[in-house]
């Protein structure tokens, strides 16, 4: 005849604290080595000092109506704006924040700006447009899809 073990309540609790702490150090691990967190803004002490500014700059566009047209196409995304316009673009991907960019433009004689694909991977983007046009500063924020 086959005898069986026999467990004790003593081996059953060694066995199952043994299986707890395998579970700990496993998540342990895998946290230290995990990816950070792309939806963590690590200045957002500074963004919150600066909120009334540009919540100030992103009405100004309101009251004008300057917001840009934006289109994206085969030479890229073009920005149309109201008047003459100069300054900044932040191209952001939300998925990866090392892929974002920072662009200087400046409008042609149409009142537009062009931005190349090149270097710019396919998906979601939000664009941050800072720009001054006619003595006045604006900031918009847009989400394009770069196919």
């Amino acid at each position: 005849m086959i005898k069986e073990m026999e467990w004790n309540w003593g081996t059953k609790l060694v066995i199952g604290m043994g299986c707890f702490m395998a579970f700990i150090i496993v998540l342990a691990v895998k946290m230290f080595n995990s990816s950070p967190d792309a939806l963590v803004d690590n200045d957002y002490y500074e963004k919150g000092l600066n909120y009334d500014k540009e919540y100030t700059l992103k009405e100004q566009v309101k009251m004008d109506h300057a917001s840009p047209e934006v289109k994206v196409g085969s030479e890229g995304i073009i920005l149309t704006f109201k008047a003459a316009a100069e300054g900044k673009i932040n191209l952001v991907r939300t998925a990866d924040k090392r892929m974002d960019k920072v662009i200087q433009i400046k409008t042609d004689e149409k009142n537009r700006a062009a931005i190349p694909l090149t270097g710019i991977a396919k998906g979601r983007w939000k664009l941050i447009i800072n720009w001054n046009s006619a003595g006045k500063s604006y900031l918009d924020e847009q989400e394009v899809m770069v196919e």
